[in-house]
């Protein structure tokens, strides 16, 4: 049972990912920097629904890629500092060179070994019979992609500190302006994570084995960015790939690539959304502080004295933009709520698990 109730009784290749981001990941900074990275429940609910294997799933001489998995892609909505950098960098390292791909189900006795992938750590993880296996991709081709240079490093600068700080040096060195991806031989435009934003994105439309669309509520048609969307999505379906979106909430009077993923009928996209209970006002302080735990319900590094005092500042001049940061609510408009209920009777599901 982990955080808000849910209860993780499917078959994922989340346990594996989660024994691994512990083994191999760091905390970047802070006053616990070099210590294991250890993902928190809603973490872990949205990796473990991410990597959730079709029941049906066999495997065969030729992997199912993307098609072996409940879901194509996923959107994950969390206000500013809940750690969707951090855990995005994870994400991406699991994808580069972790057991991220269906390898079948488990026999009794079976189980990873870094050893049979590259890595010389020496670590082993034992599975359970009839759980999913994991495997390296073959040949990853991933994009970390945000509208500028400043919001791709939201995620670049974890990632970057992470291969330094743990045993990934030995699998992935750190270029200018990318990531080389070490034991394969796949050439120039194969094993390599990229950064892609709207001024540089030449490689954008290429094939993809993963994509991270970072911060996508402000991703527009204006900016350019609806097409990159589209044009990395494209991308992975031809690479058998999936992708990922994280983002605050967003402004509704923009029709971001945000917004157009959560109101996406698909039925094979996973969505994490806490939206806080619509009787809680944003302008009431006590009922701004009972928003705040629940929005920043389960990541405790954050100070919630610290959010707050962020929060009335800038709500002195932009209550709408303070309340979608770090109320997690969208919001229409400059300084203008959208009517209370509105979202929440909508989307009265944001929070249960996708079937």
């Amino acid at each position: 049972m982990i955080d808000d109730g849910f209860l993780v009784d499917f078959p994922t290749l989340g346990d594996v990912g989660e024994a691994w981001v512990r083994r191999h990941c760091r905390v970047p900074d802070g006053y616990q920097r070099g210590a294991e990275f250890e993902w928190s429940d809603w973490q872990f609910w949205c990796a473990a629904n991410y990597y959730r294997v079709r029941p049906g799933a066999a495997w065969t001489d030729y992997p199912l890629g993307a098609q072996a998995f409940t879901y194509r892609r996923a959107q994950v909505v969390a206000p500013q500092k809940t750690g969707k950098g951090p855990w995005s960098a994870t994400m991406t390292l699991l994808e580069a060179v972790g057991p991220s791909q269906f390898l079948g189900w488990a026999k009794a006795g079976d189980g990873y070994a870094c050893s049979d992938w590259g890595c010389g750590c020496g670590w082993e993880y034992e599975y359970l019979p009839g759980e999913p296996m994991g495997m390296r991709h073959p040949s990853p081709v991933i994009q970390l992609t945000a509208s500028n240079e400043d919001q791709v490093g939201n995620v670049y600068r974890p990632l970057t500190a992470m291969i330094r700080l743990g045993p990934l040096a030995d699998l992935l060195l750190v270029r200018e302006g990318f990531i080389r991806v070490l034991g394969e031989a796949g050439g120039e435009d194969f094993d390599r994570i990229d950064v892609v934003t709207s001024s540089v994105n030449g490689r954008v439309g290429n094939p993809v084995s993963w994509v991270l669309q970072d911060e996508t509520g402000l991703w527009t048609k204006t900016n350019k960015m609806m097409k990159i969307a589209d044009d990395q999505r494209r991308g992975a379906a031809g690479m058998n790939g999936r992708t990922l979106e994280t983002t605050n909430a967003w402004n509704s009077a923009e029709n971001s690539v945000a917004q157009r993923t959560w109101e996406s009928r698909a039925e094979d996209v996973f969505k994490f959304f806490r939206i806080p209970p619509a009787r809680l006002s944003w302008g009431n302080k006590r009922e701004r502080r009972q928003i705040l735990r629940f929005v920043y319900k389960g990541s405790p590094w954050v100070n919630l004295d610290s959010i707050e005092a962020e929060a009335d500042e800038i709500g002195e001049t932009d209550p709408s933009q303070a309340e979608r940061f770090f109320g997690n609510r969208v919001t229409y408009g400059a300084g203008t709520w959208l009517p209370d209920g509105l979202w929440e009777s909508r989307w009265s599901d944001a929070l249960a698990p996708s079937s």
